[in-house]
């Protein structure tokens, strides 16, 4: 563990974005004054703009998904708060289209908040707005968690397949439906081995013995209520985080799923991959049809040490929707998807399942 590399831990986040908005010069704009990233190409099909945003800390989520296909904006806050209620309001104004804006928001206390001002606000000013809510981790379901469960990975899915709809022309009435249909289909588990470090001082955020891991940690670094004595072989850990969200998500025989193996930010590639052929593998063995595979850092929690996974429900329709091109800082671009082994079974009408990665 050690200090960030950063002049002050109180300008990271605002020289951060600075670089992103030279990096991807043209893809995005910063609005360094009202605090938002915004796509500088849009579909001409588009009606509804997408705004969403969150905590910083966890990129690329969500400066990462702004551009051609995905969200026309997105407002970080500092390391993991809230964006301010201004920030939403100021984006969603400025990327509204003639049928309103919809937010995609994850369930954190501080961003209902603050996107339901915004969404207020927008109100007087006559435009329409309404909201996502995602909360898909599995983890933070109990009667004891007043807010029910936190948004985590299933993000990314719902902002890539709602920012396809959205392309297609569908009004925000339709969007809504949507989002939150996908939202239901979704959960998510994340684990971790070691904690992320703390911004201020360096040191990790909790303690953690070694071998240990927690089972269920939240991207902010929240502890979770159960922690599994080490170490364990990664085939034990994935069949119990695979038998959990299976099971949340009444997953039978044949059952179509999208799934994401999201590293939290001190993950190798290699280790990730290994957690996808063992869910891979585990989901054949109950009989489930992978359809697609998405693989890499794409809702960090600083440097911590861990993996989340997210699956989701598929169906055609909404299949064609996460196949249609988006172009990103951040979204891979290697699909159309391919076979994942030359041995597959018969066809899917959904398509062949494939795995992409995060590209560096």
């Amino acid at each position: 563990m050690g200090l960030y590399f950063a002049n002050a831990i109180d300008d990271l986040v605002i020289d951060a974005l600075a670089g992103f908005a030279r990096a991807h010069a043209g893809t995005v704009e910063w609005n360094r004054q009202h605090g938002f990233i915004r796509s500088l190409r849009t579909a001409p099909t588009r009606r509804v703009g997408l705004v969403s945003g969150g905590g910083s800390g966890h990129e690329p989520l969500h400066i990462g998904y702004v551009g051609q296909g995905m969200l026309d904006a997105a407002c970080p806050g500092r390391i993991f708060a809230s964006p301010h209620n201004r920030a939403i309001f100021e984006a969603s104004r400025a990327v509204a289209r003639e049928a309103g804006v919809l937010h995609l928001v994850k369930n954190y206390t501080g961003d209902k908040i603050n996107f339901g001002i915004a969404a207020e606000r927008l109100a007087r000013e006559g435009i329409p707005c309404e909201r996502v809510l995602i909360d898909d981790d599995l983890a933070s379901e109990s009667a004891d968690v007043s807010t029910g469960r936190r948004g985590t990975g299933a993000t990314v899915l719902v902002e890539k397949i709602l920012g396809a709809a959205a392309d297609s022309g569908m009004g925000l009435a339709e969007l809504k439906t949507l989002g939150t249909e996908l939202v239901s289909r979704s959960r998510s588990l994340a684990v971790a081995s070691a904690a992320h470090t703390a911004p201020p001082t360096g040191l990790p955020a909790f303690d953690l013995a070694d071998g240990d891991i927690e089972y269920g940690v939240g991207i902010h670094g929240e502890r979770a209520r159960r922690t599994l004595t080490g170490p364990l072989p990664l085939r034990e850990l994935a069949a119990d985080m695979v038998t959990a969200v299976a099971d949340s998500l009444g997953m039978g025989r044949g059952t179509q799923v999208v799934v994401l193996v999201n590293g939290l930010g001190a993950i190798t590639q290699m280790e990730l991959y290994a957690v996808l052929h063992e869910v891979t593998e585990l989901l054949d063995a109950r009989g489930a049809n992978t359809v697609r595979t998405l693989v890499g850092d794409f809702v960090t929690a600083l440097d911590m040490r861990g993996f989340s996974l997210t699956m989701m429900l598929a169906d055609r329709a909404m299949l064609a929707h996460y196949d249609a091109p988006a172009f990103t800082a951040a979204w891979p671009r290697d699909i159309p998807v391919r076979p994942a082994t030359a041995t597959a079974g018969p066809a899917d009408p959904a398509g062949p399942a494939g795995a992409v990665a995060a590209r560096p």
